[in-house]
C-alpha cells in the first residue's frame, strides 16, 4: 500500500479536539489504496523532531513510491533546544529529511508553514515566521524538491475572507466552554476541525500540481478537482 507520511508541528498533527492540524483531514482526500501516516507533533522544530527520535518510525517504514510531506518553521525560531538558523541549520535539517526520502526512492515535498492569524486593520496582516519561508522556497528551488507554498495561499485566503471569517477557522473558546481554558481562548495559530479541513483543501489543491502527489489524491470531493 502506498503511504503518505507527514512530519511537522501542531499545525499539521492530528491533535485532539478542539485543536486539529491540517494533516488530520488529509485521509478524506486520498485514494482508497493510500494510507496516511501523520507523524507530526506539537511544538517540534525541524531539529528537535529529529533529535527526539520522532523521525525514526518514518525511517523504518518509508518505501519507494511513498510521499514525505515536510512542514516546519513555526518553532524553529524559538528557544535554544529547538532553534535553527534560516540561512544554515534550518535548510540543512530539511535537506536531511529530503535526502533520506530520495535515497528510499520516495518523493519529498516541502511546505512553507501555514500562516498565523494576525490582522493589522481590515485589509492587512502581519508577516510571521521571519526568514524561514524564504529559506524553504530557496532550498526547494536549489535542490529541485517540489514545494507547496502553504504560507502564501493561506495568507491569501485569510485576506480574502477578512478578519472575522478567518477567525472561524481557529480555536476560539468562551469562558467556561472548555475546562482546559476556564477563561476562554482566542488562538491565532491553531485550527479547529473546520479550519483544519479548509487548510487541508488548500494544500490538496496545490498538491495536484505535483505528479507524485496527484497520483495519490481522489479525483473529486475537494472543490476544483481537489
Amino acid at each position: 500500500m502506498r503511504t503518505i507520511f507527514l512530519i511537522g508541528d501542531s499545525t499539521v498533527e492530528d491533535n485532539k479536539p478542539p485543536f486539529r492540524g491540517w494533516g488530520w483531514a488529509l485521509p478524506r482526500y486520498v485514494q482508497e489504496d493510500v494510507k496516511v501516516r501523520n507523524c507530526a507533533l506539537s511544538g517540534r522544530s525541524s531539529r528537535s523532531f529529529r533529535e527526539e527520535g520522532l523521525f525514526a518510525p518514518v525511517e523504518k517504514e518509508l518505501s519507494a513510491g511513498d510521499l514525505l510531506l515536510i512542514q516546519f518553521g513555526h518553532n524553529d525560531e524559538k528557544d535554544d533546544e529547538r532553534h535553527t538558523d534560516p540561512d544554515t541549520t534550518f535548510p540543512e535539517e530539511l535537506w536531511r529529511y529530503c535526502a533520506f526520502a530520495l535515497e528510499r526512492q520516495a518523493q519529498p515535498v516541502l511546505f512553507t508553514p501555514v500562516s498565523r492569524r494576525f490582522f493589522v486593520g481590515k485589509d492587512s496582516m502581519m508577516y510571521t515566521h521571519g526568514e524561514y519561508p524564504r529559506a524553504i522556497r530557496k532550498l526547494a528551488a536549489e535542490k529541485n524538491v517540489p514545494l507547496v507554498d502553504l504560507k502564501k495561499v493561506s495568507r491569501e485566503l485569510y485576506l480574502s475572507l477578512g478578519e472575522e471569517k478567518t477567525a472561524e477557522l481557529f480555536v476560539r473558546l468562551k469562558p467556561g466552554e472548555n475546562p482546559d481554558f476556564p477563561e476562554g481562548h482566542d488562538d491565532k495559530t491553531h485550527f479547529n476541525e473546520y479550519g483544519a479541513d479548509v487548510i487541508c483543501r488548500l494544500a490538496v489543491k496545490e498538491m495536484r500540481g505535483i505528479p507524485a502527489c496527484a497520483a495519490m489524491l481522489k479525483e473529486n470531493g475537494c472543490g476544483e478537482k481537489a
